[in-house]
């Protein structure tokens, strides 16, 4: 860890802290943390996880500034990174899965439905809509909500501000039969879904990787069904940017081995948007609504 007093400047991405270095013409790369006993920032995120940390223990959090002495008679501390939404049951005492943690997350915020089949049968089946306000986001947003509500779906639209209260969004969630967005961090609330719901991923241009690794491959892992809409080139917002047979269209590797993952990134991840093509998409969102009926049954 390294604490700075001096100026400090955020990349426009928010993934990067640059800091002023001494004796050095270079300029060095920090991940951003909060700053020391900068509780504006800490109690804010303490606050939205309270629910998972106050069941982990029988006892409260403690604050290791307050300088009292604690005693125990033994610990488990530092993390390990298991992979993408996914636990390795061999390299966890108790030999939990995500199964076990979803499980742990549902009690933890009182959601009594486990499985779809639970969900009550007399309602359309409901879709909950990742609205994204900046990158990667519908350009036909409406289009797209009154296709969904044609074919059978109750649509509901969920924004940041859905994301921000964690105890209602996993309620709500426990309620739907599909969770549909772009690829995006919105996504990780598959794991509030119940099982057998489909988590219904629209895939940019250049993000087929991650799309796989950070939501299609757990979420098959957690119970959960995957359907997957890989967008044109010329639904995606680049078509307005780049001629057809640009290398960002025709080989996307090229980016990457150019400039890295910030070229990537600022290709394919902050700066592309969809216009979906609704005939196309409206064969998946069938096969989406064939999954649902089947897996109430």
């Amino acid at each position: 860890m390294c604490l700075s007093a001096k100026p400090v400047r955020i990349s426009n991405g928010g993934l990067t802290v640059h800091v002023p270095s001494n004796g050095s013409q270079f300029e060095h790369s920090v991940r951003p943390y909060a700053r020391r006993d900068d509780e504006h920032m800490m109690k804010p995120v303490t606050r939205k996880y309270s629910g998972i940390l106050n069941r982990l223990s029988d006892y409260e959090a403690l604050n290791l500034d307050d300088g009292s002495v604690h005693c125990f008679p033994g610990a488990v501390v530092g993390l390990r990174y298991h992979d993408n939404l996914a636990l390795n049951t061999s390299d966890v005492p108790a030999g939990y899965s995500m199964r076990e943690f979803r499980q742990f997350l549902r009690e933890s915020y009182d959601v009594k439905i486990k499985n779809v089949r639970e969900i009550e049968k007399l309602q359309k089946p409901i879709l909950i809509l990742i609205s994204r306000n900046h990158t990667r986001k519908f350009l036909n947003e409406d289009a797209v909500v009154e296709l969904a509500q044609e074919l059978g779906f109750q649509v509901v639209r969920a924004g940041t501000d859905a994301m921000l209260n964690l105890e209602l969004l996993a309620k709500m969630l426990s309620s739907c039969n599909v969770l549909a967005g772009v690829h995006g961090a919105g996504l990780t609330n598959e794991i509030f879904l119940p099982d057998g719901a489909v988590v219904f991923q629209v895939v940019p241009l250049g993000t087929d990787w991650a799309s796989t690794n950070y939501y299609q491959i757990p979420a098959t892992a957690m119970d959960l069904q995957h359907l997957e809409y890989k967008i044109e080139p010329k639904e995606s917002s680049l078509s307005e940017v780049y001629g057809l047979d640009d290398p960002v269209f025709v080989d996307p590797a090229s980016v990457s081995a150019k400039g890295g993952y910030p070229a990537v990134r600022a290709v394919y991840f902050d700066g592309q948007n969809a216009k979906i093509n609704l005939n196309r998409f409206k064969d998946t969102l069938q096969e989406a609504m064939r999954l649902v009926r089947h897996s109430m049954t």
